[in-house]
């Protein structure tokens, strides 16, 4: 391989090197590899500085053209309206105000594509970059990152959904340690985490050495099986987890009250606030869901009443994180499936629509204040800039810094990288 790349001429090895950080991940060639190199010159000046990814998923399809990208002053606009943010020349919905006055921190990407529209398989192809492919199951993003860059906190997963699990979001055929926790309920802490008060810690103890023995003989004669092997690592964490001090990052109800309000007494809220605490106590990758953005019908009357749910959240949330100096190692995202069609259909509603639709980057070295890529007229489709969803996970794992050089094996053998193909949308950055 060296002797062929001295063979290239400069520009030959430029591009021979481009297309090989497109293969990998297109996350581009990490620091060490391209510092000396003609592809170096087409990286950020300063890297991103993300450690932690919080991620906040829009399950149903948000509309896009009632939030991020408004068509004011056109048929397709509908009841929703629009207000200016804190960055002039910008414009936001009118659902969003709090988020407006945020808008220097944030990155908003109006030319998202996917070429997926039903729910499940959008799904799983945002959180994956890969579309379903028989049985195989993909791994998230989340659980690639505790993958090949590690754990920071022995004692917490490094990988947490709240409030629920979405496909394409799991460890895949990654071994069973790099799976997320599902917390049902923020409010209610970690459920089944504590050993009951009538049981003393030598009682535990005794109980748990007695499992262990009748277990044994069974784990002995099948302990090369993965499904025993991974019921074993589950069983091992949960009784490591269960002596952790870290539990209390799970107790939200020890932050102020005033906090709590500004989050928004509701599970999405509550769920941002858990997602703070677990990311102070190290956890890598925190996801957290608000439904109900389906909106075939009362479109206008739904996005209103979840918008506000999403409004107090997240601009909270970017405040709260950046009072505290979190804010430039935490990457927050707001992502969904696809977006929502241009036409108003007879209940009021809008219908799916994965060519063009927002998502939104913050925090991790991303530049705020600036709108990438714009749809055409109407936002049905993408006329500039456009990124397809394996380049916004590809930029998501560029500002984790995931080495990405690295391959792992499916059950059946076959090769797979972090959003294969994809490249980072490097103008993002700062």
């Amino acid at each position: 391989m060296k002797t062929f790349l001295t063979k290239l001429s400069d520009m030959d090895r430029r591009d021979f090197l481009a297309y090989s950080a497109k293969a990998f991940l297109g996350v581009g060639l990490m620091p060490s590899v391209i510092r000396n190199t003609a592809f170096a010159a087409d990286l950020p000046l300063s890297r991103p500085t993300a450690k932690n990814v919080i991620y906040l998923y829009m399950a149903g399809g948000m509309s896009h053209l009632d939030t991020f990208d408004l068509k004011q002053g056109t048929e397709f606009q509908g009841a929703t309206r629009s207000i200016k943010t804190n960055v002039p020349g910008v414009r936001m919905s009118g659902y969003l105000p709090k988020l407006a006055q945020q808008m220097d921190k944030l990155a908003v990407i109006n030319s998202m594509f996917s070429n997926q529209g039903a729910h499940e398989e959008g799904r799983y192809f945002m959180h994956s970059s890969y579309t379903k492919r028989g049985t195989i199951q993909h791994p998230g993003i989340g659980s690639w990152l505790v993958k090949f860059d590690g754990n920071r906190n022995p004692n917490l997963p490094g990988v947490v959904h709240i409030g629920s699990p979405n496909p394409g979001g799991s460890n895949g055929f990654l071994e069973q340690r790099y799976a997320p926790l599902v917390v049902g309920n923020p409010e209610a802490g970690l459920q089944n985490s504590a050993r009951r008060s009538s049981m003393s810690e030598e009682e535990f103890q005794d109980m748990v050495s007695l499992t262990n023995a009748f277990d044994a003989e069974f784990h002995g004669r099948y302990k090369q099986q993965k499904k025993v092997e991974a019921y074993s690592e589950m069983y091992d964490d949960a009784l490591k987890l269960m002596r952790s001090r870290d539990l209390v990052a799970f107790e939200i109800d020890k932050e102020p009250k005033s906090l709590r309000d500004s989050y928004g007494a509701n599970p999405f809220g509550q769920g941002c606030l858990l997602a703070r605490r677990l990311v102070e106590h190290d956890v890598r990758f925190v996801e957290v869901t608000l439904g109900n953005w389906d909106t075939h019908t009362n479109n206008f009357e739904r996005v209103e009443e979840n918008a506000a749910i999403l409004d107090s959240a997240m601009a909270t949330l970017l405040a709260d994180l950046e009072v505290r100096g979190m804010l430039e190692e935490t990457m927050v995202v707001l992502a969904t499936e696809f977006g929502r069609t241009p036409k108003i259909n007879e209940n009021e509603g809008r219908d799916h629509s994965p060519t063009a639709f927002s998502c939104v980057l913050a925090g991790g070295g991303i530049r705020g204040g600036q709108v990438y890529g714009k749809t055409d007229t109407s936002g049905k489709n993408v006329v500039e800039n456009r990124v397809n969803v394996p380049d916004f996970n590809a930029t998501i794992a560029y500002a984790l810094g995931i080495p990405t050089e690295k391959t792992v094996y499916s059950p059946t053998g076959r090769p797979f990288r972090v959003a294969d193909m994809g490249r980072p949308v490097l103008d993002l950055f700062a």
